[in-house]
Parts: structure tokens; sequence; C-alpha cells
């Protein structure tokens, strides 16, 4: 008889099987990797916007701090405006980056002329996959975050600040 040459189907199956283990390893890491880098950009999102706010506020002193991601972004080639700041990209003047939501808005002040406050909230689109945390912050730039579905309220001192 001839030797035959080649893998017996036992020997595949451990292969298979050692591939199967490796990645039911790997695949949660990934996906826990993939959250902390949404969460990271969210983080990054809300400082910018911060820092956009402050900018918009000491352009526009008669309008004090924009209510709208609008009126601190604008789309295309953008000219500066109290309807159109650009002072933040257009990705994030649609409200939508790295699994998040974005909202900007009066804060818990009244309304008033020059605004006065503003309440900026980063929440997941997906809880539990896009990230875990909630982030937000308003007129004193302190990040904060909430391990909840949302911060459904404007952002207050008492919502834990991020460290």
């Amino acid at each position: 008889m001839r030797k035959q040459k080649g893998f017996s189907l036992i020997e595949l199956l451990i292969v298979v099987a050692i591939i199967l283990i490796i990645a039911a390893i790997a695949i949660p890491n990934l996906i826990r990797a993939r959250m902390s880098a949404n969460e990271a950009s969210a983080v990054g999102s809300v400082r910018s916007i911060n820092t956009a706010e402050i900018s918009y506020n000491a352009a526009y002193p008669a309008t004090g701090f924009s209510t709208t991601l609008a009126a601190l972004g604008g789309t295309g080639t953008c000219t500066p405006s109290t309807a159109t700041g650009c002072f933040i990209d257009s990705v994030l003047t649609n409200g939508t980056k790295s699994g998040y939501t974005f909202t900007v808005g009066g804060g818990s002040c009244t309304a008033s002329t020059p605004q006065n406050c503003y309440n900026v909230q980063a929440s997941a689109t997906q809880q539990g996959q896009s990230g875990i945390r909630s982030f937000c912050s308003y007129e004193d730039a302190v990040v904060r975050y909430s391990t909840s579905s949302g911060i459904t309220s404007p952002c207050a001192a008492t919502v834990a600040p991020l460290q």
C-alpha cells in the first residue's frame, strides 16, 4: 500500500476547536475595547463642545452661549455667524458620533439674552454596545458621567465628575 499524505479528520477537528477557543477568548475583549474607545471619543467630543461654547460666548457676547449644535458648527464651507459658529466639525454638528448621540440645550437656567448657561449631553445610542456610561457637562466645563441609561435632566453638580 502507498502511504497517504494529508491530515486526518481528527487533526482538523482539533485545529478548529483550538481556533474556536481562541475566538471565544478574544471577541469579548475586542467588544470591551470598542466600547472603551467609543466612551473616550464621547468624552473628547464633550470637551470639544465645551471649548466651542466658551469660544462662541466670547465671539458673540450679545447672544451668549449656544443652545444648539448647529449654531456651534456648520456644514461644508462654513462662514462664521451666530447661526453657524464654525467651532466644531460637521460630524459632531449632526449630533451623532462613535455610537453616541449629542445634544446641547439651555441648561437649568431661565432663557435670557444673552444666554448665560448651556448643557451638553452624550448618550450611548445602544446602551451596553456603544458604551456603558453617559456623559454631560455645563458651563463649568467639568465632564460628568452616569452609568444609567442616559442623563435625562440637565447635567448637575450631583452627577459624578469624570476623573
